[in-house]
């Protein structure tokens, strides 16, 4: 047994925001043309740390590959110093199942996928000139969502709310640093909230952040947080008030995602989802129909992606002859 093994170090080094926005496009519309085979999410909660594991996988119809990913969230790890995710990737090779490569990544590429994801719905859904974003969140993957943003539209400046008022000056500081774009803290999250046209969300929150109030005619949220069926970010009447309501996977948000807050509460119908984000980048169904129109995409993340980024990895990796190989 060959097995090709890439530390976090030298995956970074592979891959691009715009190489992962490219792939999770892909892995999209493999998913939307029939061309994917993945099961369901595994969650295993360990409630006494704050932790969550989560297990996705997914085979791309043509690819070397089938990969499943293991990621982890555990929110009490920055008060012990260590980083709240981790995570990594095992390739299997999809003509013999044996295992052909170990991606310890480190949690990183879920993160860019992640935060290409929520590109990709605010380059389908979002108005092409912004006035104002908010960010909601301020942890990693606050940081990959607005590098994501960056690669499809010019952010004129975001309005900036997290639980830690030290840990939202450090993350704007870090991001004015790194995008040259105007970054602001608010104290108050409905003051970040009111008059943006993009509004990301990306919290570990069990309770809903944003109240329907809040948001603007016109507005487009990306909600990245609630990829288990405890969390939530978005109060249900935002969701029944959406003119356009697009999942990343139906079936997957209707047990996990916000949509399926919305339909426990009884205000939204499973058949009031537009459809799913692969059915938009390959035009099946409209986004955006007016000026106006208050679009929401439900984001609880679909092992398309893992597997699409990943494969992209090892064929980079094989190309640069990267990565140490283990032989038995």
């Amino acid at each position: 047994m060959r097995i090709l093994v890439l530390t976090e170090e030298e995956i970074r080094g592979l891959i691009t925001m715009p190489d992962a926005l490219e792939a999770v496009r892909k892995g999209f519309v493999s998913l939307a043309e029939g061309q994917a085979c993945l099961p369901d999410v595994i969650n295993l909660d360990i409630p006494e740390v704050s932790g969550e594991i989560h297990v996705k996988g997914a085979y791309l119809k043509g690819a070397k590959h089938a990969v499943f990913k293991i990621a982890t969230g555990f929110y009490g790890n920055p008060a012990l110093g260590l980083p709240s995710s981790s995570g990594l990737m095992l390739a299997l090779n999809a003509s013999t199942g044996a295992p052909s490569a170990m991606l310890l990544d480190n949690g990183y590429l879920t993160e860019m996928r992640t935060g290409a994801a929520g590109a990709l719905a605010a380059d389908l859904l979002a108005h092409a000139q912004l006035s104002r974003v908010a960010m909601i969140g301020t942890g990693t993957q606050a940081r990959f969502q607005m590098r994501g943003l960056s690669c499809v539209r010019h952010i004129p400046s975001v309005a900036v709310w997290g639980r830690s008022t030290r840990g939202a000056d450090v993350y704007a500081r870090e991001m004015i640093d790194e995008l040259s774009v105007p970054f602001e803290v608010y104290r108050s999250i409905d003051k970040a909230v009111r008059g943006a046209d993009l509004v990301v969300t990306a919290t570990p929150s069990h309770r809903p952040l944003l109240q329907e109030s809040w948001i603007e005619p016109g507005a487009h949220i990306t909600a990245v947080g609630s990829d288990g069926p405890e969390k939530q970010e978005l109060a249900v009447a935002i969701l029944s008030r959406a003119d356009v309501l697009i999942a990343d996977q139906l079936h997957q948000c209707a047990k996990l995602g916000e949509i399926h807050h919305a339909i426990d509460a009884g205000v939204l119908a499973l058949d009031r989802v537009a459809g799913e984000l692969g059915d938009l980048v390959c035009g099946r169904i409209s986004g955006r129909r007016s000026p106006d129109d208050v679009t929401v995409c439900d984001l609880t993340g679909v092992g398309v992606q893992d597997a699409a980024i990943a494969e992209l990895v090892l064929e980079r990796a094989l190309a640069e002859e990267a990565g140490t190989l283990l032989s038995e």
